[in-house]
């Protein structure tokens, strides 16, 4: 993702975040089929675009877009975990961005809310509604994308096997 953005402004905006080492460590994560890194970046750029189309903060929608899923973890963690870290992982990630970044009002409101309404926050702001909805959009289209991928190749076997057994 970051190779096909060429939006001087935006790269910016976001420099030092992307250089962050303990940042960088969610390029090794799996989120919805991609990497946790790609997943941000992804959240972070739309989120910034529809910022400026509609003249917000897309300098704060950006940066707490792209921190939105700051937060470390296993991929070989259980099911059990990886689920309740639906519910805490905002939390997390407004700690890890406070303890790298200097982070803003709004940003942390961006943060904190963008699982609202399975989080407690409520988004304060419009910038943390449109973070929010987009991160909503991306995984889901990340993970459908991977679950239609595993779909296909469930159902080739299927019939594979059926056909197989047929003779």
């Amino acid at each position: 993702m970051m190779k096909n953005i060429n939006d001087e402004e935006y790269l910016f905006f976001v420099d030092d975040i992307l250089k962050n080492n303990d940042f960088n460590k969610l390029d090794t994560i799996v989120h919805h089929g991609n990497s946790r890194l790609e997943h941000s970046i992804k959240v972070s750029y739309y989120s910034y675009k529809i910022s400026k189309l509609l003249n917000l903060n897309y300098e704060a929608t950006a940066r707490a877009g792209l921190l939105h899923d700051f937060f470390l973890s296993d991929n070989d963690r259980k099911l059990s975990d990886k689920f309740l870290s639906t519910f805490v992982h905002p939390k997390y990630a407004l700690e890890n961005a406070k303890k790298n970044f200097d982070i803003d009002l709004v940003e942390e409101n961006i943060i904190e809310s963008h699982m609202f309404p399975i989080y407690k926050k409520i988004p304060k702001y419009a910038e943390s509604w449109i973070v929010s909805l987009v991160d909503k959009f991306v995984g889901t289209y990340e993970f459908s994308k991977t679950f239609s991928k595993k779909f296909v190749y469930i159902t080739n076997l299927f019939i594979l096997l059926i056909l197989n057994n047929m003779k």
